[in-house]
């Protein structure tokens, strides 16, 4: 990797003379070692970001994900600010083969301080994430029943005394599997996952995370010394690579031989062309967890109770069809040529569009800018757009961002979640008799979020499919946001304890 960061007017090819090795894309897949080779491609396309340092930063918050000291600094582009995760995430899924014992807890604690002691927790080193789904608190005494020790500490909603803020991910109503829906090329029913635990690993340098990865599924080797591996009664089940960073994707696709990547736009951290990294996209750490703050409270989590500054992390693993999504007129069994004026509505809004494009070539480059600043103009502002109020031409359309915020904020406008997705690149999922150009390894979202409670991302994803909008309004499945370029074929929710109690909580108390 490069040793600085390219100024925001740096374009790609001037980032990265690096080229993928085509045998080490093609083995990307779910295992660890699929994972390791991923990301050693990746490595090679990447640049390594300036930051703050993790003492500048401060220790780590009792709040896992919140991070933004450590990711410093924000800085603007055209005026919007925005802001980096590291580059590199890996998810790890695990199952256990049964319910850990005390004396394992303590052996976890002292890997996860193991794993602190040889790699600073911050992006130059690593930082590392555990969260458990239900099948985890299913093997405590009890179960996850009313009176049980589950069922007592986690947090219920402030609406409803009787549901946890845990609850299973359901199917989205786009997903393929619920009635009526089918995709263009992608057509997989969703699978809800059951993982006791989701281990989520970042970093800037992608051999930190392999070693790691290696050393918690028993190399006995970390940062090149032999220390002994814990020994736990974990399997790991599923490995997703994601990448985040100016202009990468281009590269990707470039060094894969992807036919459309010259309609990528050259500095987009993500596949579809525009940035998710806004500043003003995302809560604070604080709104997203079961105590909530000043702006909302999701729960009834107190000071001071058990998982007061936990969350929920819902996992989905999404395919995306670019081909449809950049295609031009005649490609891809699309019904009309996605120029970026198109493209631009369907991600953000129509009324009226947030942006023109470059004008000239709408497909080249893109056809417009990556950067394109994501408003909040209140929570009926899709429903003008789905009924053609100032939208071009009087068009029924429906814009993705506009649409999910129907339910994503508090009153005072306050986002209530911390969206941390990013791009993918690899076979998971896909059956091997899909056509797929170049390599072979398709693009994906690698999509994770964290919110108060499963409930209120059920919500907002609902909202963000908008169907009941789309019937009312008589919206077309092709005006209808970006949802027919996406299939996931897999969710699951996972709570995601404070760092405090984030080694198999609640063991203590058996």
């Amino acid at each position: 990797m490069q040793e600085e960061q390219p100024d925001p007017g740096t374009t790609t090819a001037e980032v990265s003379t690096s080229s993928f090795s085509r045998r080490t894309l093609l083995k990307a897949g779910g295992t660890i070692g699929a994972a390791t080779g991923l990301l050693t491609a990746l490595d090679t396309v990447a640049w390594q970001p300036i930051r703050k340092t993790a003492s500048a930063a401060g220790p780590p918050s009792d709040i896992q994900h919140d991070i933004g000291a450590f990711i410093a600094p924000a800085f603007s582009i055209n005026g919007i600010q925005v802001q980096f995760g590291p580059v590199f995430t890996t998810f790890a899924t695990a199952t256990l083969s049964r319910l850990p014992t005390k004396a394992e807890q303590t052996t976890f604690t002292n890997a996860l301080a193991t794993i602190e002691a040889q790699y600073p927790w911050s992006p130059a080193g690593i930082i590392t994430f555990v969260s458990y789904g239900l099948p985890y608190f299913r093997r405590l005494p009890g179960g996850v029943n009313n009176g049980s020790l589950a069922f007592t500490n986690i947090p219920k909603l402030s609406t409803n005394a009787n549901r946890l803020a845990l609850e299973e991910a359901v199917p989205g109503p786009t997903d393929v599997g619920q009635p009526g829906i089918t995709k263009r090329k992608f057509n997989i029913p969703v699978r809800i996952e059951s993982n006791d635990m989701l281990f989520t690993f970042r970093s800037d340098t992608a051999a930190n995370i392999s070693d790691v990865m290696a050393w918690l599924n028993g190399s006995n080797r970390l940062r090149n010394q032999n220390i002994a591996s814990p020994r736990l009664p974990w399997t790991f089940t599923s490995t997703r690579v994601m990448f985040q960073q100016r202009g990468m994707v281009r590269n990707v696709a470039a060094q894969a031989g992807l036919y459309y990547l010259d309609r990528i736009q050259d500095q987009s951290p993500m596949w579809m062309g525009f940035f998710d990294q806004q500043t003003n996209s995302s809560g604070p750490a604080a709104i997203t967890t079961f105590l909530g703050n000043s702006s909302a409270k999701l729960t009834n989590a107190t000071a001071g109770s058990y998982f007061a500054n936990g969350s929920i992390q819902h996992l989905s693993h999404v395919i995306q069809d670019l081909e449809a999504f950049y295609a031009k007129e005649g490609e891809a069994d699309t019904e009309e040529a996605e120029t970026f004026s198109e493209r631009v509505q369907y991600m953000f809004r129509s009324n009226p569009p947030p942006h023109p494009g470059f004008g000239g070539d709408p497909f080249s480059n893109g056809g417009g800018p990556s950067l394109v600043n994501n408003e909040f103009r209140g929570v009926n502002d899709v429903v003008a757009s789905a009924q053609g109020i100032n939208t071009p031409e009087g068009a029924h359309r429906i814009g993705h961002e506009a649409a999910l915020q129907r339910s994503s904020r508090a009153a005072d406008g306050t986002p209530i979640h911390i969206r941390m997705d990013g791009a993918g690149f690899d076979t998971m999922d896909v059956p091997a008799n899909i056509p797929r150009p170049g390599t072979g390894n398709v693009p994906k979202l690698q999509f994770t979020i964290f919110v108060p409670t499963a409930d209120f991302f059920a919500t907002m994803r609902r909202n963000a499919a908008s169907l009941d909008l789309a019937n009312q309004f008589d919206v077309e499945d092709i005006e209808n946001g970006i949802e027919r370029f996406l299939t996931t074929t897999r969710r699951q929710n996972f709570l995601l304890p404070s760092r405090t109690h984030r080694a198999f909580p609640l063991l203590e108390l058996t």
